[in-house]
């Protein structure tokens, strides 16, 4: 969402506030991964909203997460952005809340608030005082029942969304790279696209289109709501259902399709970018499903191969060749086909070609031995520290649980995900850089500063 520098300035206030206030977890029983294990308790309300609580008294705060079904992956052409613009559409009032009151009355209790849009889910979360429970349900409720949808506040918020673009993207280093390395990398159109949208289709969206995206994907049916922190179960559970069971369900949203044609041959394209101050080498394989076995072994080995100063290729690419500023992968996972990534900031003076070179030498190691226990050690410390953190808080402990729920219909994702990682082999490491990490799978971009006063060029082969 858009957010000035008054609204940080409130929120850090809200922050402070809760500040040091977190759940513990502490009476939680522990787990296979050793980490405490989340219990919860599920509920699905009659007009089909899933509702997940999990109770700690270890400080007065509580946090809700509410995860709607829809992302950029939902757009069609011509109307991209829709997910992303609505995400601020619903900070705009409702029926019983008027135009800016929701983060006033958030923010006056002593909490917090955000939204956020990316291409699986739309997720609102609040964090506020234990007391103000009845607040939180009747604000959330309000606007999943009826949203304020004007003319005006489309135009306001459509030409903040732009504004975003402008700045967070069209006028950013690399960030017209990036999006055309998706644009390059997939053909199909759900992930081809960038989450925030292009000026056009933006411009181009009604209020009607508004009103039946609203209907289609806000809806209860649509749903998963996460309540988390110093509550009881039945009387939450209670008040959960007074404020959102009489919103009615709608039809079911179409399902997405989000396969993608088999890839037979490299992609490669090179771009003048006149932002950049350093060349960027981007490097994409694609195809990993999320929450699979392969998924949790490539997200292990991008560590191995990317994560941190003792990477194979930060070692290698930063310290001992010094062809490269930075260094780094991971497995960008999700419902349909996704990849895993790599990308180095090239340093001055050093050739593409080099940097390129070195990183597919440390690709045919890791396809051909086995990697050093230490270094297995440590991709697994990291992840089981990634974990702790994501439950350091009520808020957290929502956040995870609700997007288990959105993404893959597991409530016990947040359990399991830890468990999954810990269990991968050298052998699990090797199998997929061998079935993965393969030419005909790769998307090469490159990024060069543009020369002062000459006109960009460009290039791109398939």
């Amino acid at each position: 969402m858009k957010v000035t520098n008054r609204f940080w300035r409130v929120m850090l206030a809200g922050l402070l506030a809760v500040s040091g206030v977190t759940a513990n977890v502490t009476a939680f029983a522990q787990g296979k991964a050793g980490i405490p294990k989340i219990n919860f308790k599920e509920a699905k309300l009659k007009n089909g909203l899933r509702v997940f609580l999990v109770e700690d008294h270890s400080a007065p705060v509580i946090s809700l997460a509410l995860n709607y079904d829809v992302g950029s992956r939902d757009e069609r052409k011509g109307r991209t952005g829709f997910a992303h613009l609505f995400e601020h559409m619903m900070f705009q009032g409702s029926e019983q809340v008027g135009k800016g009151e929701y983060m006033m009355l958030v923010f006056n209790n002593g909490g917090n608030l955000n939204g956020t849009t990316n291409e699986e889910r739309t997720l609102y979360f609040e964090t506020l005082p234990s007391n103000q429970l009845d607040l939180l349900l009747f604000i959330e409720a309000d606007r999943m029942r009826g949203l304020d949808i004007t003319k005006e506040n489309l135009d306001n918020q459509r030409n903040a969304v732009q504004e975003e673009r402008r700045l967070g993207l069209d006028n950013q280093p690399y960030g017209k790279f990036r999006e055309r390395f998706d644009e390059t990398m997939f053909d199909n159109f759900v992930y081809k696209h960038s989450v925030i949208g292009s000026m056009e289709d933006l411009n181009a969206a009604s209020v009607e289109d508004v009103k039946d995206f609203f209907r289609i994907y806000y809806a209860p049916n649509n749903a998963v709501l996460t309540l988390v922190g110093d509550f009881k179960a039945s009387e939450a559970l209670a008040k959960i259902k007074k404020n959102f069971e009489s919103i009615p369900a709608q039809p079911a949203p179409a399902k997405v399709d989000t396969t993608e044609p088999e890839q037979t041959a490299e992609r490669r394209f090179t771009m003048e970018d006149p932002l950049a101050q350093l060349a960027l080498l981007s490097i994409g394989y694609k195809g990993v499903i999320g929450n699979t076995p392969d998924a949790y072994a490539l997200q292990v080995l991008g560590t191995v191969l990317g994560g941190g100063q003792s990477s194979r290729l930060y070692q290698k690419l930063v310290k001992e060749k010094q062809l490269a500023l930075s260094a780094s992968s991971f497995a960008n996972t999700r419902r349909g086909p996704g990849a895993f990534q790599l990308s180095a900031n090239i340093a001055p003076g050093k050739k593409a070609e080099d940097v390129e070179a070195v990183i597919y030498e440390e690709i045919a190691r890791l396809q051909k031995e086995p990697i050093a226990d230490w270094e297995l050690e440590k991709a697994k410390q990291f992840a089981k520290r990634t974990a702790v953190s994501s439950r350091q808080s009520s808020l957290g402990l929502a956040i995870t649980i609700t997007e288990g729920v959105t993404a893959y219909n597991d409530p016990h994702m947040a359990n399991t995900r830890l468990e999954k990682t810990l269990a991968v082999t050298k052998e699990d490491i090797q199998r997929v850089a061998q079935k993965y990490l393969v030419p005909a799978k790769r998307t090469v971009g490159i990024a060069l500063p543009k020369p002062k006063g000459m006109a960009g060029t460009s290039s791109a082969g398939k």
